[in-house]
């Protein structure tokens, strides 16, 4: 009789224990569907626009009036103008961005004392959690207005306002990164050049920045990609207008970017023309574009890894043998042809002055560095790296003041308890934030479950092998989409595919496919925290796979996965690109009382109030102070949650 039991037991427990490797391993393997489904429906509605028009045509053409289909006139579907336009300003971008953010993560991570430490970097994550539509609306309400009064120019939108707001934007990603890849140089590298007699600035030049350059280098792709994908901050400061500027130079230039014009343009077009499908095969060069992009930034990281597991083991002795003093000749002659290159570049991108110039510039700076003595040039460049922490901290306490000192007028009972009025000139904004909340709450439902039982599965259940390096990848490439990409999809699928028109639950799903990136990787960074020995003693005890995860891992990973579901709503509440082809309406006097119904929404409030409706500036001030409120409170709380156990969590 015990006999039988105790064989029940086990089979039950091999079939519990089956189960839930199933469901672990289909939650696994929703990233790889995802992001084969966003390329299938992407392919399938943007495959038309290349029966009407050749490829060659498509990415070639310098006119793009796609409208034409609709007023009786020829259409052109060129998107060169849209490619150049989306290259320029990113390029505007990463020039603004790269040095002070390479320079602020040298401060963070080698200049700056313990107790500012703990304020700046909390700072700089703030900074990343600012929606982008607040940013468009700082820049449509300040910095046009301010480029067009400094230069004296007819408009402020532009390419050099564009490419201003995006480097602010990728600032915090590329400093984040390359602070983490700055800090994880081994201390005896810092140690042993010092003790050389080395200056703290050379031990940084020469040292520790060579060391961490596969770190940096990917911080700067992946800041590169985030750029290139964003939508809302560009269609509200770059003018729109879908020309190809007279060089790089010609910043003043208005400007028409890939994500621009299919956020602008999508609500004007009729379902199943050739116009949407030209807007889909714009869908398709950006997620090509993005894609590229986060294979190099992975490739880099990948080197890093081999790398650093590599560190101290003794290279192979090169089969042919090259005498120092030609390898010294082999690097110079490489240095002047690199420079040749880069010199024609120059002339036939930009004009012969400006090439001199750069040129010039570059070989005083070049001759100064030589000359300098070490002291000096510490001092210089020490006094640069804090400049550049300066301008970061400045750009964020000026967002905040601006914002706060603008908004708080707006903030009465009634804008926060009141539906809109007068097209949102006067009344609330209260179904916004009850259409926010339950955006945020359906996908975080949807989102959380799923992205830590694929946590779980790649941590625990699955080594490392075939699959688990196809579904990593799988989830970087999601996290790497552009946002505007996932409303396509939505706007495709759930819209139209699915029939589900424009409603709060095509809108939950979307950003849920959004934000499980980041639950699978907070997930799994927490599950590694905890030490291997705990589980072996758990399975020598007798309990199961599962009963070891349930009840022996997963508590104190806790804080971990619910820093990652915060981080997560605070990235959802302030998104706007894929929620508006799939659940928001700019006005609605009600609750939705179904998940089949549109929602208001505030970040979209907020576009339509700062672009759209003259005399609402009061009342966008007011929606972007709630929407500023509400995200940043999400970041704090997930950054106090994670300082917290850190300081507690002692293995």
């Amino acid at each position: 009789m015990i006999r039988k039991i105790s064989l029940s037991s086990v089979n039950k427990k091999s079939i519990e224990e089956f189960i839930v490797r199933a469901i672990l391993f289909i939650c696994a393997i929703i990233a790889i569907i995802a992001v084969f489904s966003i390329l299938f429906f992407l392919l399938k509605e943007g495959y038309g626009i290349f029966q009407q028009v050749s490829l060659w045509d498509f990415l070639s053409g310098t006119d793009w009036k796609p409208e034409g289909e609709l007023y009786g006139t020829t259409p052109y579907y060129g998107a060169l103008p849209l490619i150049v336009g989306t290259l320029f300003v990113t390029l505007g971008a990463m020039v603004i961005a790269v040095p002070l953010s390479i320079g602020s993560a040298i401060f963070i991570s080698e200049i700056a004392p313990p107790k500012v430490n703990a304020f700046i970097k909390p700072a700089v994550e703030l900074l990343a959690g600012i929606p982008s539509v607040v940013f468009g609306f700082l820049g449509l309400i300040v910095l046009t207005t301010w480029l067009r009064i400094t230069f004296d120019v007819p408009t402020g939108e532009s390419m050099l306002a564009g490419s201003i707001l995006l480097g602010v934007m990728a600032l915090p990603t590329i400093t984040s990164i390359a602070e983490d890849a700055i800090s994880s140089v081994p201390r005896e590298y810092k140690e042993g050049s010092l003790a050389l007699g080395a200056t703290k600035w050379q031990t940084i030049s020469r040292v520790v920045v060579p060391s961490a350059m596969s770190g940096i280098t990917a911080a700067v792709v992946l800041g590169l990609g985030k750029v290139i994908g964003e939508t809302m901050a560009v269609i509200m400061v770059t003018g729109n207008t879908a020309i190809i500027p007279g060089s790089v130079f010609d910043v003043f230039s208005t400007v028409k970017t890939l994500t621009g014009a299919i956020a602008i343009e999508m609500g004007e077009t009729p379902i199943g023309s050739n116009w949407m499908n030209a807007l889909f095969g714009l869908g398709i060069i950006l997620m090509a574009i993005t894609l590229f992009i986060n294979i190099i930034a992975n490739f880099v990281l990948g080197k890093l890894k081999e790398k650093t597991t590599s560190a101290g083991v003794k290279k192979k002795r090169a089969i042919i043998s090259i005498p120092k003093e030609n390898i010294e000749k082999i690097k110079k002659y490489v240095h002047i042809l690199f420079a040749l290159i880069v010199f024609c570049f120059l002339v036939y991108f930009i004009n012969i002055p400006a090439a001199v110039f750069i040129f010039f510039a570059a070989f005083c700076f070049y001759i100064g560095n030589k000359r300098i003595s070490p002291k000096n040039a510490q001092r210089v460049a020490f006094g640069l790296i804090i400049s550049s922490m300066i301008v970061v901290l400045f750009v964020l306490g000026f967002i905040l003041y601006y914002i706060v000192s603008n908004g708080i007028g707006a903030l009465t009972l009634e804008f926060l308890t009141e539906p809109p009025k007068d097209l949102g000139r006067a009344g609330g904004i209260f179904p916004a934030i009850a259409g926010t909340f339950y955006l945020i709450i359906g996908a975080i439902i949807i989102a959380l479950p799923v992205g830590v039982c694929a946590a779980i599965y790649l941590t625990e259940y699955k080594k490392e092998g075939r699959l688990t390096s196809v579904i990593r990848s799988a989830v970087e490439l999601l996290n790497g989409t552009p946002s505007i990409v996932f409303g396509l999809f939505g706007f495709a699928f759930l819209v139209l595919f699915l029939n589900l028109g424009i409603s709060l639950i095509a809108g939950q799903i979307v950003l849920a496919l959004m934000v499980l990136p980041t639950i699978i990787r907070t997930t799994e960074e927490a599950l590694k925290t905890v030490p291997q020995s705990i589980r072996e003693g758990s399975l020598a005890l007798g309990a199961t796979k599962w009963q070891t995860i349930k009840q022996v891992v997963m508590p104190p990973s806790i804080p971990g996965i619910v820093t990652g579901a915060i981080l997560s709503i605070g990235r959802v509440s302030g998104e706007t690109a894929p929620i508006m082809f799939t659940a928001v309406v700019f006005s609605q006097r009600f609750i939705p009382d179904s998940v089949m119904e549109p929602v208001m929404a505030l970040p979209y409030h907020l576009f339509i109030l700062a672009t759209s409706i003259p005399g609402s500036g009061k009342n966008a001030a007011g929606t972007a102070l709630v929407l500023l409120v509400l995200v940043v409170a999400f970041y704090l709380v997930a950054i106090l949650i994670r300082n917290y156990y850190k300081k507690r969590t002692r293995w």
